[in-house]
């Protein structure tokens, strides 16, 4: 089979990512893909070597898929290194896998083949274990992440054709940006059902299995807490002390345990909480969000009283997607939302359902009026209404947020 056999008819360019990732193109480093499961890491693979097969003829691509039968002889560095002995041609070699940490030992096959410096090599790998610190050492800087989101509000209007309109906006909040849902009918019933399945994937087979939990109640608790519970101020002993009161009995540290694997497999971002000027990371009172909106609202339900919980995760969720890495501020008594840096640049983002009288004008305009610095300052909101500038300090609704190149 070539590679071409694999890519499917409709392979729908994400230029973002696409972009970013020719950067690296022919560079003598291993290249991965992460993030969540059906976030599109597999169609990146998929853009490169349409890349490829039109802007440099000649090429001898490889593909392996561990998520296809096709492949499921090659359970382990031996077998791989095996299938690759004479698939080698004298120059112009790429190599791409998908789901590579499924093969046992793929650490080793991947210094092993570095080190041959035969074939340009890409994976897509969804945990973030995989790149932990031991396997970075072990790789000693061989290997470059490019991480994968689910799809922007832009992304998610051109993908299903739609104009930017407020009903837009809803559905996306509501239903979330896994590439899949062009698919099916972005109707509750159709939808959910889809994301159930992706739920179930990601809890049992990139959590549950992978770190051999036994308390698998416990584990589907936290998560509902943390659905409900998203964009709240959080610590394993408050998270310990609810789930008890509910009967169930887990020491902190278990619970912080358990809150790394659920953010190693992508499903939840944690937030650090730091100071205003970034120079001290508090230990305790993080943040916890989805990867997902879509999946967060299947899990707790897509409910009015929730919609700032919801609002705040897509704004984090676009946040990274521009390249900031992202903190939750604390100045004294007052929070910030979002502080966010990306090289010497930084922003500010409040978050707010609607400025909806003047007290909520003054909480969310009054906490960024006490940074006494002149980096850019946002309040964005659901308000169909586009309110004036406060002392610099801009109001966006939300629609017109999502929407921009940060």
């Amino acid at each position: 089979m070539n590679a071409s056999d694999f890519i499917p008819e409709l392979v729908i360019n994400r230029p973002g990512y696409l972009e970013k990732s020719l950067i690296y193109l022919g560079k003598d480093i291993i290249k991965v893909f992460t993030g969540q499961r059906r976030v599109g890491k597999s169609y990146m693979l998929f853009q490169l070597m349409n890349h490829l097969m039109k802007n440099i003829p000649g090429s001898n691509i490889l593909f392996i898929s561990k998520e296809l039968p096709d492949f499921r002889f090659i359970r382990n560095d031996s077998d791989l290194l095996h299938y690759l002995e004479d698939k080698v041609s004298p120059d112009k070699n790429f190599l791409f896998i998908d789901e590579v940490q499924e093969i046992e030992d793929f650490i080793t096959a991947l210094r092993y083949l570095h080190a041959r410096r035969k074939w340009d090599i890409w994976c897509t790998g969804s945990n973030a274990s995989m790149l932990s610190k031991d396997v970075a050492g072990m790789l000693s800087g061989r290997i470059m992440e490019i991480h994968i989101g689910s799809l922007s509000y832009s992304e998610f209007l051109e993908f299903h054709r739609i104009e930017n309109t407020g009903d837009s906006l809803n559905s996306f909040l509501k239903y979330g940006g896994l590439p899949f849902l062009i698919n099916i009918p972005l109707q509750d019933e159709t939808v959910r059902e889809y994301l159930k399945g992706i739920y179930s994937t990601i809890l049992y087979k990139d959590v549950v299995s992978r770190y051999g939990i036994r308390n698998i109640r416990f584990l589907e608790n936290l998560v509902v807490f943390a659905a409900g519970n998203t964009g709240s101020l959080l610590s394993a002993k408050k998270i310990s002390d609810y789930l008890r009161s509910q009967g169930v009995n887990m020491p902190p540290n278990l619970v912080l345990d358990y809150l790394s694997y659920l953010t190693d497999a992508f499903f939840l971002i944690k937030v650090p909480r730091s100071d205003i000027q970034g120079k001290k990371v508090f230990e305790i009172g993080e943040k916890y969000y989805f990867g997902d909106v879509g999946l967060r609202n299947m899990i707790s339900g897509f409910r009015p009283e929730d919609i700032g919980k919801i609002i705040e995760n897509a704004v984090l969720l676009h946040l990274r997607a521009n390249g900031f890495q992202v903190f939750t501020g604390a100045s004294g008594n007052k929070e910030i939302d979002f502080v966010c840096q990306r090289n010497q640049e930084r922003i500010y983002v409040q978050v707010a359902y609607l400025i909806s009288g003047q007290q909520v004008r003054e909480r969310e305009f009054g906490n960024l009026l006490l940074i006494k610095d002149n980096y850019p300052k946002y309040v964005v909101s659901m308000d169909t209404v586009q309110w004036e500038s406060v002392e610099g300090i801009r109001h966006i609704r939300l629609r017109d947020f999502l929407s921009m190149d940060l």
